[in-house]
């Protein structure tokens, strides 16, 4: 009888440290997805709470310039989205997919999110097009911006104003 007694007693001390540190995991995942707190860890180049969006620019992109898209990428967004949380977006772009020159990302940075970059896309050659589809959120509304970056190092942008009637992000 006592044999079991030690066992079960092993077993729920291990249930409880288990759940602490779970507990202590949580917290401290909480904390920074709030932006309570800033970790510690955060390589450079990695977004801050709070960026804004000249400094997500700068981060990515260096001092390199921003050419107008002009016909090289289409880019479809509603003019008006009646919730912020679900905000449809198509990019496609007819720059060249050649070996020596291709599209190697395209990014979707909003103006006035609380983190401006909202995604990044990678592309190689082989993929014969760079276009994607992607619903977004937006806390209010703003200029949406798609910026390719070709492998050469040349930016294209391409920005649209997007309304928000309702929500934000997550409303």
């Amino acid at each position: 009888m006592k044999w079991r007694s030690d066992q079960s007693g092993m077993f729920s001390n291990g249930r409880r440290r288990a759940l602490r540190i779970l507990g202590a995991g949580g917290i401290v995942a909480g904390a920074l997805s709030l932006g309570a707190v800033e970790p510690a860890f955060a390589a450079p180049g990695t977004p801050q709470p709070a960026e804004k969006v000249s400094e997500t620019l700068q981060r990515l992109f260096g001092g390199r310039p921003l050419q107008p898209a002009e016909d090289r990428i289409k880019f479809e967004a509603p003019t008006i989205a009646e919730n912020g949380s679900v905000v449809p977006l198509r990019v496609e772009s007819s720059l060249p997919m050649a070996p020596d020159k291709y599209v190697k990302r395209i990014y979707i940075i909003t103006d006035k999110n609380r983190r401006p970059l909202n995604a990044s896309f990678g592309f190689t050659p082989e993929a014969g097009k760079a276009s994607i589809g992607t619903n977004i959120r937006l806390a209010e509304s703003s200029d949406v911006r798609v910026v390719a970056e070709m492998s050469d190092g040349t930016l294209y942008e391409a920005k649209r104003e997007v309304k928000v009637t309702i929500g934000g992000c997550g409303g």
